[in-house]
Formats: structure tokens, sequence, C-alpha cells
């Protein structure tokens, strides 16, 4: 198996891909988590360096400048979101498989990128009423920033025939078992 390969998960915020990924990493050793850069503060419980690599807005426009960055975006006025290209770099170094958890224009980003080596896996809610119902359980979200998500994921969803897989989480062990299907595939290649 060539290791110098990507897994992109890509959705809408609340869409479930964190808890699929959490799951996926459990089954396979090789996958690595590549830790993205925000310029958002931690949320409670997060830790820099492995929720995120937490990054003021002006040091992340200032690296993004320097072209630190493999990909990054500009997601709200002053919420950055990217992929540093020393984590990439750290990941294959490591003999791993990155495993991306981005948002959707990074996941096409980061699919050019790859290209081939890369398998873009979209995940797909079974509705906006869903999403908004999950968006509003996190508890972490105002009413301001749920309409901003919600916005965003009806734009976001348009993008899902960009991605090689769309799967549907309606049910999450099924979500992980379509999951599991693709990435054996593509790892076999």
């Amino acid at each position: 198996m060539d290791n110098r390969k990507a897994i992109l998960f890509s959705a809408p915020s609340g869409s479930g891909k964190t808890t699929i990924i959490k799951q996926l990493s459990k089954r396979y050793d090789c996958f690595e988590f590549s830790i993205s850069a925000t310029s958002r503060a931690p949320r409670e419980g997060e830790k820099d360096g492995v929720d995120y690599y937490y990054i003021s807005y002006d040091d992340f426009k200032t690296r993004a400048a320097q072209g630190d960055f493999l990909e990054w975006e500009e997601v709200y006025q002053g919420l950055c979101y990217g992929t540093l290209k020393s984590e990439i770099e750290r990941i294959w170094n490591n003999g791993h498989v990155i495993v991306f958890d981005v948002d959707v224009m990074g996941g096409k980003n980061l699919k050019r990128f790859f290209g081939d080596a890369a398998l873009s896996i979209f995940v797909m809610p079974p509705s906006i009423e869903v999403l908004e119902q999950r968006l509003r359980s996190r508890g972490t979200e105002t009413e301001e920033a749920i309409a901003k998500r919600l916005s965003r994921s009806a734009i976001e969803l348009n993008e899902a025939p960009s991605f090689d897989v769309t799967i549907v989480n309606d049910d999450l062990q099924t979500a992980i078992d379509e999951a599991v299907k693709v990435i054996d595939q593509f790892l076999n290649q």
C-alpha cells in the first residue's frame, strides 16, 4: 500500500463528519488526522495542536501570504481555516495516510492538489432540518451563528457532486459501514 495517500472528509457543519472520522480512526492504524489551523478561539475542552492549531487572525494572514498553507479560506469575516504544508510532510514522514476533516471548499481545494492520491468523501445530512437540529443540540452556537451556518450549508450541499463519494449520514453505523467499504477499496489500489 502506498501511504502517500489522503482521505478528505467534507460536509456542512453538523453533518457528522467528525463523529464518523473518530470511529474510522479506531479501525485504521495507518490513519493520522491532519490538524487544521484556524483563527477562531478554542471551544471548551479543545487543545492547541490536538483539535486545531490556533493562530491569531493577523498571524494566519501573514503565514498565508508567506505560502505556509496548502489551502486556506476565510470562511466568514475574520474566521480562517487552512492546512499547513508542514502538517502534510509531518504525517507522510510518519508513514501514515492523511485524514482531513475540512469544510467543503477546503475539500475541493485539497482534492485538486492531491488528485488521485486522495479519496474525497462528502458527508450529506439527511435534511436541512436534521442539520439545524444537530447544530442546535451542540449548544455551542449563537442564533446568529446557526443562521450563518445553515445559509452556508444550503450552498455547500450543491457541491456534493464534486466529490468522489457522497455518504448520507442518516444512520451513523450505516454511514460508517459505507465509508469503510470505499476506504478499503481506495487503500488497496
